[in-house]
């Protein structure tokens, strides 16, 4: 029998940063002897909890359904006791209350990720809901900004917050782990011959990731002849966005940047498109609690344009902060004229200059949003509760440097 059992509830394993974590954390125990089970509804990605040592508990927990999430808090409350479940760790709102009274009953451990902001508006019965990723005996954080809002929020729980930024798998995500052929596939897809620069927004189509901004800094940029040698490639799927699409596209044709501007659908394969790119964008008009888009391009050694909101200036280090260290660029969001400066500055570096900032973002990315660094965190989580050595013992089969914890100062 393991030593420790951890319990993730998860609504469904399909595509998604929360569902990856959950994944990752579950090969992580499995690597030190835990046992990792999943509550879950199953989904696409069930099949990787098997395939890393995991195990699969089938429940409703996508329901929000007052009388369900009942239900599944006597289920989690059976689970717990009949398996000897040491930790329960909560990545949604939903599944998590009926974990929190599941383990308020039992006495385990009470652990919470936010994922998301979890907005504050929506009235009193939202907030309520949403009152319970605050509640854990310790509050996961993927950002700093992240914490920040929780700390508001949530004031008598500033202590029993964490942070730990989302983890990069650097057996995908490598300068050194993509081929060539891959990338020359993928331009010859996009119709992009192999001398012309690639500006990548990898970002799913809807209004609040700037799309139109970056087609405003594009005429920009074409009318002063920035754009003779470089295309804007917009990588991302519509999922019932089918008008903005076409609004899009209108947009394009108005500028007459028919042949600089494309919309090439989801993208398969973002190691390669990030490998293929000259600089990756991601001019958000929202705040985002993280920033995957940008850290995996950094990763790849691509340098890197983003809004000046929420998590997305803690992913790269720009000159401001400082000049021979610098990986990346902020610019204003919705500010089309400076998306346009900040675009041409980073078409117009010679290629040393641009392997040079791309060496910088590669270093940063496997120091500070390592995947490692991720699991063996989140063990250091659990065992502030449990008084286990899980991070240790982790870190030390990983190799994995520095500090295991995700304690850090908050402002």
């Amino acid at each position: 029998m393991a030593e420790v059992t951890i319990l993730q509830v998860v609504p469904r394993l399909d595509a998604g940063g929360s569902e990856q974590a959950t994944v990752e954390i579950a090969d992580a125990l499995t690597r030190v002897g835990a046992s990792a089970l999943v509550a879950t509804e199953g989904g696409r990605m069930a099949t990787a909890i098997t395939q890393v040592g995991g195990e699969i508990i089938p429940l409703p927990m996508a329901s929000k359904n007052p009388l369900t999430i009942l239900a599944n808090a006597r289920r989690l409350r059976r689970l717990i006791e009949e398996r000897k479940v040491d930790l329960v760790h909560a990545r949604s709102r939903a599944p998590a209350w009926s974990a929190f009274l599941a383990t308020r009953a039992t006495g385990r451990a009470f652990v919470t990720t936010y994922h998301g902001a979890y907005g504050s508006t929506g009235g009193p019965l939202k907030t309520a809901y949403n009152n319970v990723m605050g509640r854990g005996d310790r509050i996961i954080a993927n950002s700093h900004y992240t914490a920040a809002l929780i700390a508001e929020r949530h004031p008598l729980a500033r202590d029993r917050i964490r942070v730990i930024y989302r983890g990069i798998d650097a057996a995908m995500f490598g300068p050194f782990v993509v081929p060539p052929g891959p990338v020359a596939k993928l331009r010859e897809s996009w119709g992009v011959s192999p001398d012309t620069k690639i500006v990548l927004q990898a970002a799913r189509l809807t209004g609040l990731k700037g799309h139109r901004q970056t087609i405003e800094a594009a005429s920009r940029l074409d009318r002063e002849g920035a754009l003779e040698s470089a295309v804007i490639v917009f990588a991302g799927d519509a999922p019932r966005k089918a008008g903005y699409r076409q609004e899009l596209l209108d947009l394009i044709a108005h500028h007459e940047l028919g042949n600089k501007v494309r919309l090439v659908g989801h993208c398969q394969d973002m190691p390669a498109a990030f490998l293929a790119a000259h600089v990756a964008i991601v001019p958000s008009l929202v705040p985002e609690t993280f920033g995957r888009t940008s850290v995996e391009a950094q990763a790849m050694g691509c340098p890197v344009i983003v809004s000046d909101l929420g998590a997305l200036p803690e992913t790269i280090i720009s000159p401001e902060q400082d000049t021979a260290r610098f990986t990346g660029w902020l610019v204003s969001a919705n500010d089309a004229g400076a998306l346009a400066d900040r675009l041409g500055l980073a078409l117009s570096l010679t290629p040393p200059e641009r392997a040079k900032i791309g060496e910088r973002a590669t270093a940063r990315v496997a120091v500070e949003f390592a995947l490692a660094q991720m699991q063996s965190k989140t063990l250091a989580v659990y065992d502030e509760l449990l008084g286990t050595r899980l991070a240790q013992r982790y870190a030390e089969s990983a190799g994995v440097p520095g500090r295991l914890d995700g304690r850090r100062q908050m402002k």
